[in-house]
């Protein structure tokens, strides 16, 4: 779904479709919020994020009205700056320390995670830097000291000052993917893969041989290879995932109707409420999520393409990986496809920052989407 727009007498485009598809997954995330959470908690975790998904549709509609998106491109300096200071005042008072890790700032009535402005302040550094790089991004020493280097410290600040593994794992794989996009040749990129590859098999064998070697981090990947010797333990939010996958059946319990929310799955709102959708929406509402998620993807892929310059191509890569990132390993954590580690579902799990951030960027993508003029549009 497109539609033509007359601006300055050029013929533009905008996306509908992946508009609508956010507003749709932005809803219905407020409606499973309530129901994952509301008979322990009453209304409280749906108040807050009916605020915070506000400001986000705010933010969104701003980014893409206010100014074009290279005028975003020149605070990417600053802003990748300013995320490290925000990051750092997790050290001061302003720390909220919850389940043994600071990692979100008291603002009050609110609080905010400095890892999702780093995750933002990341990708426009990326673009802009790849963007002026241009064709010297095949100089290896160029890409370590511009990309890797960076790209290394931000990642272990995040790990460092707020023992957030989830979200240090994530800046690192979306730059991968924008250096993939980016530079020609994929034979380096499966050699890295297959390298990280052996070295987590090695590292899980070790784990397992040794048994409780590697400390907490070490535990849950115990929990996730023998989730039935730790169900009362380490293993315990996964299986109760579990159970809630295999009860919803096809076509689910019903909305509202899921057993395992009631208190069975600590905190079912947040990172395990995919669990509490294949309860109550069955297979059926689960292949609808991920198709609809699905879609966002396939949106960004066909406005990448088309963008009209690589800086906005870019952003929209890297926004995209964000996004197919966190739906990957939220799901994958969900099923036990691998160990347990906090990553929220894009636009659906309860997490103000989260979801004000993440539609800032699809605000980007839209922004850019809104600057393509039909006629050099590869495809309809």
């Amino acid at each position: 779904m497109s539609t033509r727009r007359n601006i300055g007498k050029k013929e533009r485009f905008f996306d509908y479709t992946l508009l609508f598809v956010v507003i749709f997954l932005s809803l219905f995330g407020l409606i499973m919020i309530y129901s994952s959470s509301s008979v322990t908690s009453g209304d409280t975790y749906l108040g807050r994020q009916l605020l915070t998904t506000s400001l986000g549709m705010g933010a969104l509609f701003a980014v893409i009205i206010l100014r074009p998106y290279h005028f975003y491109g020149r605070f990417a300096y600053l802003g990748l700056i300013g995320s490290v200071v925000v990051l750092m005042l997790l050290l001061t008072p302003l720390g909220i320390t919850r389940n043994g890790a600071t990692r979100w700032l008291n603002l009050g009535a609110l609080s905010f995670q400095p890892a999702e402005l780093c995750k933002l302040g990341m990708i426009l550094y990326l673009a802009v830097t790849f963007d002026k790089l241009g064709k010297r991004v095949s100089d290896i020493k160029l890409v370590l000291m511009h990309v890797v280097l960076p790209t290394v410290i931000m990642a272990g600040l995040i790990y460092v000052i707020s023992s957030n593994l989830s979200s240090a794992i994530i800046v690192v794989l979306i730059a991968f993917c924008m250096m993939f996009v980016s530079t020609p040749g994929y034979r380096k990129y499966l050699l890295i893969i297959l390298a990280a590859a052996v070295i987590l098999v090695a590292v899980v064998f070790f784990i397992d041989r040794q048994g409780s070697a590697g400390g907490f981090r070490g535990m849950r990947i115990l929990a996730w290879l023998h989730p039935e010797q730790y169900s009362d333990t380490s293993a315990y939010q996964t299986v109760q995932g579990l159970y809630a996958i295999g009860s919803g059946g096809i076509t689910g319990k019903g909305l509202g109707q899921g057993m395992q929310k009631l208190g069975y799955i600590p905190e079912a709102q947040n990172d395990m409420i995919f669990s509490i959708i294949c309860e109550e929406l069955g297979l059926f509402g689960a292949i609808v999520i991920i198709a609809l998620f699905g879609i966002l993807i396939w949106r960004c892929i066909f406005i990448a393409s088309n963008a009209r310059d690589r800086f906005g191509a870019l952003l929209v890569v890297g926004v995209m990986s964000h996004i197919a990132i966190q739906v990957f390993l939220n799901i994958a954590v969900v099923t036990n496809m691998i160990p347990n580690t906090g990553i929220s579902l894009p636009f659906i799990s309860y997490g103000g920052t989260s979801v004000v951030f993440l539609l800032a960027e699809v605000g980007l993508v839209l922004n850019v989407a809104r600057n393509i003029e039909l006629k050099d549009m590869v495809q309809k």
